[in-house]
């Protein structure tokens, strides 16, 4: 009987029109990396998100921390310090930004472990580690790790970007939770894939379409506040990339982490006067640029 509910769970996810082929279980690891999250946040363990300072990461960060918020986990988040986003996660990065933190289950979204003393230094921390990554690669590790390219994921659709793979982690623990509003939160996997430039075909354009209906009455305060600040009445293609402008963090060094945490903070505060302060800043730091 438990395993029909969850199928028409799933079945259901996006909506009566898309009913075959989005369990997010068919990718492989998914089980495991949802029963490590379910005795985190059922035991109240500390949960670090780690992920990347592009757009795309911190849609698959503010969206993961929402619903983890939502389930009362106790969680931290790291952006990672690397502007190219071409290095992986070191020893110091996980003394420093997550052990640090009291850590005991790190997720990193779209990086990975440096080498092999990573992976030995967590487990020497006692740290759990779920990695989730789109990149074509060979998997030799002994933490769970998913990617819809990894040799043996039966998964169909292999070109979501970070922020589309996030929401299979977040549809997974909806099912667990009986979560019932987890497409509220395609506003922000949307605007992750577009700036991603991820084919619109496939679960892609499913999440562009239902996504363009759930940003239309996003109830996301920093969302919102972007929205009204440029008076968008419909959402095109063009507010869209407005919206992407605005989050996007700049360029300089010197203060991209600084500005990406601030993004991240606009788009999970549950204040709407911290979201209208924000997007004021944004909007003015822009303009510095």
């Amino acid at each position: 009987m438990e395993e029909f509910v969850m199928r028409k769970f799933w079945e259901s996810i996006y909506g009566p029109n898309y009913i075959t082929g989005y369990n997010p279980f068919i990718l492989k690891d998914m089980n495991k990396a949802i029963e490590r999250m379910v005795s985190a946040i059922n035991n109240r363990k500390k949960i670090v998100v780690y992920g990347i300072p592009n757009v795309d990461g911190l849609c698959a960060i503010s969206s993961l921390i929402l619903v983890l918020k939502y389930l009362n986990a106790d969680i931290e988040y790291v952006v990672h310090d690397d502007s190219l986003n071409k290095s992986k996660i070191s020893s110091k990065d996980i003394i420093n930004n997550v052990h640090f933190l009291g850590g005991e289950l790190l997720i990193t979204l779209g990086i990975g472990l440096k080498s092999k003393e990573e992976e030995q230094l967590l487990n020497s921390l006692g740290i759990d580690l779920i990695v989730i990554e789109n990149i074509d690669t060979k998997y030799d590790g002994d933490y769970i790790y998913i990617n819809p390219n990894q040799k043996g994921c039966q998964y169909r659709y292999k070109d979501l970007s970070i922020s589309g793979l996030t929401f299979k982690l977040m549809q997974a623990i909806a099912i667990y939770y009986n979560v019932k509003s987890i497409n509220k939160y395609l506003d922000l996997i949307l605007i992750g894939e577009k700036w991603a430039n991820v084919p619109k075909k496939g679960e892609n354009g499913v999440i562009f379409k239902e996504g363009k209906r759930f940003l239309g009455n996003t109830n996301n305060n920093g969302l919102r506040s972007i929205m009204d600040a440029y008076n968008m009445n419909e959402i095109s293609d063009d507010s869209i990339n407005k919206i992407i402008e605005v989050i996007t963090p700049t360029i300089n060094v010197v203060t991209m982490m600084d500005n990406a945490r601030i993004i991240i903070e606009l788009l999970i505060t549950n204040r709407k006067e911290r979201a209208e302060q924000i997007t004021k800043y944004l909007n003015k730091s822009k303009l510095n640029v």
